[in-house]
This record gives structure tokens, C-alpha cells and sequence, in this order.
């Protein structure tokens, strides 16, 4: 998920910018590492201590990765996305 779907789905379209530092000020700990730019490429320099973390923990959760960028997931076009569901997974 990109930084303006981020936004988007929180009702705050045209705010992308905004997501990383909201994210970062949470009380609660979130699943930074599942969002990437728009381009699916992730945020950080390639090669850096982040950018690996980042990389591994998708790598864990089982995204792929073609030519540097996400392998973007086939989202059924008709439902509605969940900011939840995608950022913590479906519920148990």
C-alpha cells in the first residue's frame, strides 16, 4: 500500500506526505514497513540499514520483489479497502 492510498483510505486524499510522520507519532506501534512510494519502490536508500529491514520483513510476510519494486497484490476492484484489513491482515 502507498503513502496516498494510505491517506486516501483515512479520508485524507492529497496528504500523502503527512502518513510517514503521523505514523511515526502513534502511540501504538504500526506496521510501518508494508508502505511503499507509489511507484512500488521502498522509501529508503538502497542498500541502507532501513531499507534492508524493510525489504526482509515484506520478504517474511511474503511480498515479492521484481526489478526493486513491490509486486502489487490483485485487490478486488468492487470492495471497498479496509485500512485495517491491508495494514493488519484479514480478522481472526
Amino acid at each position: 500500500m502507498s503513502y496516498g492510498q494510505v491517506a486516501r483510505v483515512a479520508g485524507y486524499p492529497r496528504h500523502a506526505r503527512m502518513v510517514s510522520k503521523a505514523m511515526s507519532r502513534s502511540a501504538e506501534s504500526l506496521p510501518w514497513h508494508r508502505v511503499v512510494k507509489s511507484d512500488r519502490t521502498l522509501a529508503f536508500e538502497v542498500g541502507s540499514a532501513t531499507y534492508n529491514k524493510q525489504k526482509s520483513l515484506l520478504e517474511k510476510e511474503g511480498v515479492q520483489f521484481i526489478g526493486g519494486k513491490v509486486v502489487p497484490l490483485d485487490f478486488d476492484k468492487g470492495k471497498d479497502l479496509d485500512l485495517d484489513e491491508l495494514l493488519w491482515g484479514p480478522p481472526e
